[in-house]
């Protein structure tokens, strides 16, 4: 059986403790709305206040790195993605390259959408470059890697699961998550379940606001 056409939850990813985080390998459909939930996000909520990891890592082809330190201010979104991923990966950077090309000039200068490389021995520049170009999003968010040594500690701050780890392109981490202004992770997202262009917009608006 093909795991990467599963819903795989994988539990014991505590976030500083207390969150725990899935991994959601499933296509389904990313554009019509879900149901808001109790909160003002449409993403689930994460437990306590759980802020950014510290961490720099390069834009892959572009040259200059981010330095999440730098980022405070601005609405962080953050995913984690590879260019040989051929189940979710899809769904999650084209569904934020539409949201993020929705977003008005002066919103998209307070937001800075990122892509962390679970798989780096992948994700050459050239194969990233292609990746981003077949799913519309090229230009619309920095896609960060560096070696697999680098990225391990990233990978352990952010506590997620890498491909590098799995041995399986498709079988990673792979959530959506937004950080307010001050850095705070504020909702989650997840394809099959509430990652939709319209959700996305909605809580970077939100986070926008605080």
């Amino acid at each position: 059986m093909n795991r990467g056409r599963l819903l795989v939850a994988i539990g014991a990813l505590s976030l500083a403790g207390a969150a725990t985080t899935g991994v959601l390998l499933h296509k389904g459909t990313v554009d019509a709305p879900t149901a808001p939930a109790a909160g003002p996000y449409r993403g689930s909520e994460p437990p306590g206040r759980i802020a950014l990891p510290l961490f720099e890592l390069p834009r892959s082809g572009e040259g200059g790195a981010v330095r999440s330190r730098q980022l405070r201010g601005r609405v962080v979104l953050v995913t984690f993605v590879d260019s040989a991923c051929r189940d979710v990966c899809p769904i999650i950077i084209g569904t934020l390259g539409r949201a993020l090309r929705r977003l008005t000039p002066d919103e998209r200068r307070q937001i800075v959408p990122l892509a962390i490389s679970v798989h780096p021995k992948v994700d050459t520049p050239a194969h990233v470059r292609r990746f981003l170009s077949q799913h519309a999003a090229l230009g619309q968010l920095d896609y960060l890697v560096a070696s697999v040594a680098r990225m391990q500690p990233v990978w352990k701050s952010f506590h997620v699961l890498s491909a590098a780890k799995t041995g399986n392109a498709d079988l990673h981490s792979a959530d959506v998550r937004i950080f307010d202004r001050d850095g705070i992770w504020v909702a989650n997202l997840n394809a099959g379940a509430d990652l939709s262009v319209p959700n996305v917009l909605h809580d970077i608006r939100q986070a926008l606001k605080t």
